[in-house]
């Protein structure tokens, strides 16, 4: 990751969007969210406090209520100063969730997937494969009786499945439509993140910039 100094009296700062700010506190300092327990539990609980402990400690590499550095190695200030603005996103923008989607994906360098690309398309539910290929399947859905005409001008009547090809749309809009929901999400925690880190004026070696990832990069590939 390239930084690019900017001069604040005697101090060299590093000027830094928010997102690549996060990914250097996060993935190189190798920050920790200081992630406060529910008010009616506690760290030696059971029930969802022990999940709680266990999902924040064993499954996402972040620590509640301990120590503020990593293991074998110093934790930069201003990397601390982020992750604890990160941790307060409010609930209104996701709360402790959205906190931690913010620093698990700064900790893999990652934007959210929005599904560039996906059209939904028409496919069918089943597929079959036969010496001649692959084949769309059908299902019978009903049956009618029909006048046929038999020999000698005979009219007799016979029943008939009436067959339908069931469909779906593969991605389904619904999907997409959450993918890019949850896009926006995120662009908008991060949006508050970076206000936060402007507006405390904590981070001394560090200088957040205004620079934020697309807001909605699916327009822009239209």
């Amino acid at each position: 990751m390239s930084f690019h100094g900017r001069v604040s009296g005697t101090r060299i700062k590093r000027a830094l969007g928010v997102q690549a700010a996060l990914e250097w506190a996060f993935r190189i300092e190798q920050a920790q969210l200081e992630l406060p327990l529910p008010p009616d539990v506690t760290e030696e609980g059971f029930g969802f406090g022990l999940e709680y402990v266990l999902l924040q400690r064993a499954v996402l590499g972040c620590k509640i209520d301990g120590g503020q550095h990593k293991i074998g190695g110093y934790t930069h200030e201003d990397a601390e100063v982020i992750a604890a603005t990160v941790a307060g996103i409010p609930d209104s923008l996701g709360g402790k969730r959205m906190a931690i989607r913010v620093a698990e994906l700064a900790r893999a360098g990652l934007t959210p997937d929005w599904m560039p690309g996906a059209v939904p398309r028409c496919v069918p539910t089943i597929v079959k494969q036969n010496q001649h290929g692959t084949h769309a399947g059908a299902i019978v859905v009903g049956t009618e009786r029909i006048r046929v005409r038999g020999p000698g001008a005979r009219a007799t009547w016979k029943t008939i499945d009436i067959l339908a090809c069931p469909v779906t749309f593969s991605p389904h809009p619904h999907q997409i439509e959450a993918a890019r929901r949850s896009y926006e999400d995120w662009w908008h925690a991060l949006g508050w993140v970076r206000e936060g880190l402007i507006a405390g004026g904590m981070l001394r070696e560090v200088e957040v910039t205004v620079a934020m990832p697309k807001a909605r990069p699916w327009i822009s590939c239209k």
